[in-house]
């Protein structure tokens, strides 16, 4: 795992298989991994995968990246979403949502899903 912020751009032509994935902040996945994406040149022959919590765990809110993933090129091969404990804005003055997630149920999706992704 490396932050957004820090990554290498060149590097990432020695991986087949790239994951993108954060929290959700107003929507969308953190900045960092937005700004990285657009920093990227068109890229052939890499998969990626998107990955995020939310307190509502919604997986539209991977749409954003996996378009720009497409638009540099990626096969974007699955997308996971998970609830995920939320403090946010109007949140936090009522102790937050999603409390305890991401639970074991959502590891074990989680797992499934990469299992999913090996297949690729």
């Amino acid at each position: 795992m490396i932050k957004a912020n820090t990554v290498n751009i060149n590097i990432l032509r020695e991986y087949d298989l790239i994951g993108f994935g954060s929290g959700i902040y107003y929507g969308n996945l953190n900045k960092s991994i937005l700004h990285l994406i657009d920093k990227l040149q068109t890229i052939s022959n890499k998969k990626a995968f998107v990955f995020s919590t939310s307190g509502q765990g919604k997986i539209k809110y991977n749409k954003l990246v996996e378009q720009k993933l497409k638009e540099k090129n990626f096969e974007v091969i699955g997308s996971f979403a998970c609830r995920g404990y939320d403090t946010f804005g109007p949140f936090k003055l009522f102790g937050g949502i999603a409390k305890g997630r991401p639970n074991d149920t959502d590891f074990e999706n989680a797992k499934d899903f990469a299992k999913h992704l090996i297949i690729f």
